[in-house]
């Protein structure tokens, strides 16, 4: 299978899988109801887009800081001759989810997560060392104003439910039971294709899957899972160019500003996040396009919109690793 021959039914299952994921027991056969086809039909259809490399896997989106994680963006400016041996150490570390090379004097860009008593400071002190990286340097987010991504297949714009709604970040950790971390712990996997695909899971913990399914929906209720679903690789779905634009905006505008940026399709991720002397630019914003010059003319009519001129931006030339990280509690 490939992206240009999705149906009306992969397209609709793709949103389902990414937006609307059923915590039940039967999930497939669920999914199934709301497209007219049968549950076998869904996992096949979910088998064949695993194939293909649009769908990535299945599975929970968790809320790292009330886990008790600290995250920040990183850029390095990594040696060409080092390159290679960045990409490995990036795609060996437990921490990194997200790590690409892009078309910019820092040129290594990566998202690191540690976990409660890791000083991240030093942890970044380590992969500059272990890459060879010359600078490196976070940039930690201080306040969301898009997160939740849709994909939608052969290119469509991607959506999402929060549009333009900023939020600040949670300044403290969830209060965790014990079977809350059971739970987390154990369903951090890629989701089985199969009728039950969450009953072996409970057994693993020893849980009835109807108490196992409820503590999700509790996780969910709480907002330490965001979500649950999939996670699509952008260019399989037809999203061939992805820009990460970075704009010097004056505190006073940065609300209005942020807010402007997530309200447009084609941005997926919008923050505000801290600058240093290295780099001025404290608004975020990942845009999407089939090509480099729709991401480009995106940019422009912000540019035209907000009249801010002094912006960056940064295409990746090469994705070394996106994967979700394994958040152990």
């Amino acid at each position: 299978m490939s992206r240009t021959v999705l149906d009306n039914i992969d397209r609709k299952l793709l949103g389902l899988l990414q937006m609307d994921f059923p915590l039940t027991g039967e999930p497939y056969a669920d999914l199934g109801l709301k497209l007219g086809i049968s549950g076998d039909e869904v996992m096949q259809r979910i088998h064949q887009l695993k194939s293909a490399g649009i769908v990535r896997q299945l599975s929970p989106v968790l809320d790292a800081r009330r886990l008790g994680y600290r995250s920040t963006l990183v850029a390095m400016k990594v040696p060409t001759e080092r390159l290679e041996t960045a990409r490995q150490v990036i795609v060996e570390h437990p921490g990194v989810s997200h790590g690409y090379e892009r078309d910019h004097e820092f040129n290594v860009w990566i998202t690191l997560a540690v976990p409660r008593g890791v000083d991240i400071d030093a942890e970044m002190a380590k992969l500059a060392s272990a890459t060879g990286a010359e600078v490196i340097f976070g940039l930690p987010a201080v306040k969301v104003f898009k997160l939740r991504t849709y994909f939608g297949a052969d290119g469509e714009a991607p959506s999402s439910a929060n549009n333009g709604s900023e939020t600040a970040l949670p300044s403290r950790e969830a209060e965790l039971s014990r079977l809350d971390k059971l739970v987390i712990n154990g369903l951090q996997q890629d989701l089985p294709l199969a009728p039950e695909p969450f009953a072996p899971l409970a057994a693993q913990l020893g849980m009835d899957v109807v108490d196992f399914l409820a503590q999700c929906r509790s996780l969910l209720a709480r907002g330490i899972m965001r979500r649950f679903g999939a996670a699509i690789n952008h260019h399989g779905a037809g999203y061939k160019a992805n820009a990460m634009t970075g704009w010097a905006v004056p505190p006073a505008l940065v609300d209005a500003v942020g807010r402007k940026l997530a309200s447009l399709r084609e941005v997926s991720h919008c923050y505000e996040r801290k600058t240093n002397a290295l780099w001025k630019y404290n608004l975020f914003a990942m845009i999407h396009g089939s090509t480099r010059e729709s991401c480009r003319e995106t940019v422009s009519q912000v540019s035209g919109e907000t009249g801010l001129t002094d912006y960056v931006v940064l295409f990746s030339t090469r994705e070394f690793k996106k994967i979700r990280v394994k958040y152990l509690v």
